[in-house]
């Protein structure tokens, strides 16, 4: 499978965000499960992983989550796992035993380092700090050392509250924000070489990529390789090399 992955930034560590969607506390119960399958996926694979951003939700499971991914060929593992997951199950919140349908996102993007061909400016930049809310120290909840990076030519925003002291937080950020804005130019060229090729299939980012079906039967299906496991449970305990291996294979298959 390793000689598959030799896209340019596979053999990098990746930088994983989770987001719930629409379903309120359903969703980011749904999110944390999600956070809980990808960090065992990691463990399996002998990576190491470390809380960069964490926000609980008000009932249940997380609003957000962030984590750095550190292994050889990570990023290339990991990739697949990006876009829009949706969970169909019997809502374990609702009085009613009612059938709910959850989504979350999952945003995966290669861990450049420091990359030096990615140049900010400063006026380019609006750095906010606040309280910190979760894990992280003796300063958590007591001093604003939590950091918020907007890149307002792009929108992109990372935000950082796990590091021990402001400037600590800033740095990630910092690093975590030229990776996604390397990530977002080398998909614009990519988009544009498309584009001159005549190839108009889009890239997907941020469409629903994979159902989980917990009821009225169990499955798992994703949408793009139309790979599927009736072994649900299996596939939340982070059992993840059959849809991975099959993504990669289906890229290579349409020359991605």
């Amino acid at each position: 499978m390793s000689v598959f992955l030799n896209g340019k930034f596979d053999n990098k560590g990746a930088i994983i965000s989770i987001s719930a969607g629409a379903g309120g506390t359903d969703a980011q119960d749904w999110a944390e499960m999600l956070e809980r399958m990808l960090l065992r996926y990691a463990e399996q694979k002998g990576f190491s992983t470390r809380s960069v951003d964490r926000q609980q939700g008000q009932e249940a499971g997380i609003k957000s989550s962030m984590f750095e991914v550190k292994g050889k060929n990570a990023y290339g593992w990991l990739k697949s796992e990006s876009g829009v997951h949706r969970l169909v199950r019997i809502s374990p919140f609702d009085a009613e035993a009612m059938r709910h349908t959850s989504f979350a996102l999952v945003d995966i993007i290669p861990d450049l380092g420091d990359v030096d061909d990615v140049e900010i400016r400063e006026e380019d930049l609006r750095v906010d700090v606040f309280r910190a809310s979760g894990h992280g120290g003796q300063s958590v909840n007591t001093t604003d050392s939590a950091v918020r990076i907007v890149h307002n030519p792009t929108n992109i925003t990372v935000s950082v509250q796990n590091e021990r002291s402001q400037q600590q937080n800033k740095q990630t950020a910092m690093k975590i924000l030229k990776s996604r804005i390397a990530q977002k130019q080398e998909q614009e060229r990519d988009d544009e070489e498309r584009r001159i090729r005549g190839d108009v299939k889009s890239a997907e980012w941020g469409s629903q990529i994979r159902s989980y079906v917990l009821h009225p039967y169990k499955l798992v299906k994703d949408h793009r390789t139309n790979m599927e496991k009736q072994d649900v449970d299996s596939v939340l305990r982070g059992e993840l090399d059959k849809f991975s291996e099959s993504y990669v294979r289906w890229l290579v298959a349409n020359k991605r």
